[in-house]
Parts: C-alpha cells; sequence; structure tokens
C-alpha cells in the first residue's frame, strides 16, 4: 500500500490581510465606507492630517481600540462582527477643514481583512483658507461622552466690546468658555460701514509669553461680512488642562490684512470639584 504525504491545507477561517487606500466621504449625504476587520487581527488607520483624539467615537462592546495616535488608530472587535453588523468608527480632524469628520463601517469579511488603510481625505472645491460654514449639529450626550464636560461643568466669562478705529470692526460682545480641556470664545462685532466687506478666515489665540495657538474657526453665516453688517464667528481651542486662569489676545484675520485684535480674554479657572 502506497502512502500519500497531503499539503498542509489552510484553516478554513484564515483571512488574507490587505492593506489598501480609503477615501472618507466628503458630504454626510455619502455612504461611509467599509473596513473591514476580525477578532484575531489588528487593523490600522493612518491618516492624511492629525486627528482630534478626544472625538473618537466607537461602540466600546463591540471594538477595542489598542492605540490612538496623532494621526493614527489601531482598532480590532471584541469578537467577529456577525454577518450583516456594522459599527461605525469617527473621529474628527484637527485643522476644521472640510471634510472636518472621518468615519467608517466596520465589517468581518470571511475571507479578507484590511491590516492597514491608507486614509484619503478629499479637497475642497476652494482650497483657499475658510472657516467652517456649519459645525456638525451636536447632541447633548455628545459634550459628556466626549469629555468635554466634566462634573466641574463650564466657566464663563464676559465682556463688552469697544469700537477698533484701526481696523474698522465695532466689537459687540465677547463670551469665553472654558471646558475640560478646551477653551472657546463667542465674539460678536459690527464691520464698520465706511469699511470693506470682510471674510474672517483664521483665528489665533496669543499667550501672554508669545505662544501661538491656532485655533478653529466657525463662521456663523458663509460668506463675506458686509459694511455696516453684524457678523458672528466661534474660535475653539484645546489646551492642557490647569488649574489657573488663562489670558489670550485673540486675532481673528481676514481679508485685506485687517484683522479684530481683543486684548486680555481671560478664560477663568474651572470650577473647584466638589469635595463630597
Amino acid at each position: 500500500m502506497w502512502g500519500a504525504v497531503g499539503k498542509a491545507e489552510p484553516a478554513p477561517d484564515a483571512r488574507v490581510r490587505r492593506e489598501r487606500s480609503v477615501a472618507i466621504a466628503s458630504t454626510t449625504s455619502e455612504p461611509l465606507p467599509s473596513v473591514r476587520v476580525a477578532q484575531d487581527s489588528m487593523t490600522l488607520l493612518f491618516f492624511p492630517s492629525p486627528i482630534q483624539k478626544k472625538t473618537l467615537t466607537f461602540d466600546e462592546s463591540r471594538i477595542r481600540v489598542l492605540d490612538v495616535g496623532e494621526r493614527s488608530v489601531i482598532v480590532q472587535p471584541v469578537a467577529n462582527l456577525a454577518e450583516g453588523e456594522r459599527q461605525e468608527l469617527g473621529v474628527f480632524f484637527a485643522d476644521g477643514r472640510a471634510p472636518t469628520r472621518a468615519a467608517f463601517m466596520l465589517v468581518t469579511d470571511p475571507a479578507e481583512v484590511d491590516a492597514r488603510i491608507e486614509v484619503l481625505r478629499p479637497e475642497p472645491p476652494n482650497t483657499d483658507c475658510q472657516p467652517t460654514a456649519e459645525a456638525p449639529t451636536p447632541k447633548p450626550e455628545d459634550f459628556v461622552l466626549l469629555g468635554y464636560v466634566d462634573a466641574n461643568g463650564v466657566t464663563t466669562s464676559i465682556r463688552k466690546g469697544k469700537m477698533d478705529a484701526a481696523q474698522g470692526f465695532n466689537l459687540e460682545r465677547i463670551v469665553a468658555f472654558r471646558g475640560t480641556g478646551w477653551i472657546l470664545a463667542d465674539v460678536s462685532f459690527v464691520n464698520g460701514a465706511k469699511h470693506p466687506a470682510w471674510t474672517p478666515r483664521e483665528a489665533i489665540f496669543v499667550g501672554r509669553a508669545g505662544m501661538h495657538l491656532r485655533a478653529r474657526l466657525v463662521a456663523m453665516a458663509p460668506g463675506p461680512i458686509l459694511p455696516g453688517e453684524d457678523g458672528r464667528v466661534l474660535a475653539v481651542v484645546e489646551v492642557p488642562e490647569t488649574k489657573a486662569d488663562l489670558v489670550f489676545t485673540l486675532e481673528v484675520r481676514g481679508d485685506g490684512d485687517r484683522r479684530l485684535t481683543i486684548p486680555d480674554v481671560r478664560f477663568p479657572k474651572p470650577a473647584v470639584e466638589d469635595s463630597q
């Protein structure tokens, strides 16, 4: 009787590991791209620009995040996702440029798994530096779940404005908000009637020691602010946690080298924790 040595066969559930590029959706109406994950494999997502780590959202009961870097996320499902099951994972970019968020649908494929995903971010039609026309609609629970608000809540300070004759702006009011690891300035102003239309394009917080923090700028209405018209912008940036007051000069820069400069914007120290 002749014997034969059979060739080793791959395990039935072995998956081919792939490396590929995936373009994120450029609008909220587009379907989210799929990323294939498996319980026995790690999947690396590498982003083209820095991400906001605190904005990473996923279902912790189904997905493990093993590591989050400045431009990367490593994920692995707790167990292989069932047929038809789709788990969303999303994160915001740090620069505030559109598209502001990268989101994916995680699925399990019986034949393949993505070992590395090179995330592609579509360029907006107009590549000029533009403020965000509108922020994504938040839900109240987002602020707590993402860590922007903790048990100490949010502190604020309010200041009435004054005329900036040199630049032709009338600052009506500024409200300074401070939460967990972030500050936000809500600025209301008027573009002088004798000055040209002006589009705010970027915001910078300048510290007393000369430190510059580039902020995300959100314009409440898109397009230029015409002479004599009201304007409102929000400038927000992440900051290290500290128990001291923070004081900055806020510069909102725009067309024609004109800038709205607001000195001594105070962000009060966090509320005192309840000792009980």
